[in-house]
């Protein structure tokens, strides 16, 4: 498997896709909302995030956005951080990840 992947459907969240639920991401995920989530792809330029509250959502912390001491998170990485923009052209939620404690055990 290649280090860096796309971000794809995750087969145990059923339902609709980011796009589908963007009024519901907006409405949950305001800016300077926290959010949680898991690593589901990584891309040279950052990671993709399955955000908890809204799964179908798409979250993106660009590397600019990502503590440098924290490096590019692997796969499957519980993180936190805050939402920081939205971008409605590719239903994306931006998210720059907290410094302590981003990374969840």
């Amino acid at each position: 498997m290649d280090e860096y992947n796309w971000p794809k459907r995750h087969p145990d969240v059923p339902g609709q896709s980011p796009e589908e639920v963007w009024t519901a991401t907006l409405a949950a995920l305001p800016l300077g909302a926290s959010v949680t989530g898991e690593v589901i792809a990584r891309q040279p330029f950052g990671i993709f995030i399955r955000v908890d509250v809204v799964p179908n959502a798409m979250a993106l912390a660009e590397i600019i956005a990502i503590p440098e001491e924290m490096g590019l998170p692997v796969l499957g990485t519980r993180i936190r951080g805050e939402v920081i923009d939205h971008v409605e052209r590719n239903h994306q939620v931006r998210v720059r990840l907290h410094r302590a404690g981003a990374a969840l055990e």
